[in-house]
């Protein structure tokens, strides 16, 4: 796949996601859709998320980083999906009533720990 099909893939599918995320957001009441309809609400959130935070992420890397446009790609998809399993984690946490400083503590660790272990391990791997 081409980067340029990439990237148009991206956008529209994203657009999909903010709108099935806005969809269920005014039309699906939780309270009689239960676990299903806070699902969807969560699950299309983060779709939205990871594909808006990846192309803006992709597009600073591009034009910032050194490395070849085409690594900026998993990269940036790789910090989006951390990205987005944070804030839906947060949101989760606080729908629940467990939000508080330690988890989100815990989280951002968790994650700047994930990344950081990809990041020396593609630098161990490439030779």
């Amino acid at each position: 796949m081409t980067l340029k099909k990439y990237l148009n893939s991206m956008i529209i599918l994203t657009l999909i996601a903010w709108l099935i995320w806005l969809g269920i957001l005014f039309f699906i009441n939780p309270d009689h859709n239960g676990v299903l309809g806070l699902s969807l609400f969560y699950f299309s959130l983060f779709l939205a998320i990871l594909g808006t935070a990846s192309l803006l992420i992709f597009f600073i890397r591009a034009r910032l980083g050194k490395k070849p446009v085409f690594k900026q790609v998993s990269i940036a998809f790789r910090q989006a999906l951390l990205f987005s399993v944070f804030v839906v984690a947060v949101l989760v946490l606080k729908s629940l009533g467990l939000l508080y400083w330690w988890n989100t503590l815990f989280l951002v660790v968790f994650i700047v720990f994930v990344e950081y272990f990809f990041l020396t391990s593609d630098k161990v791997y490439k030779e």
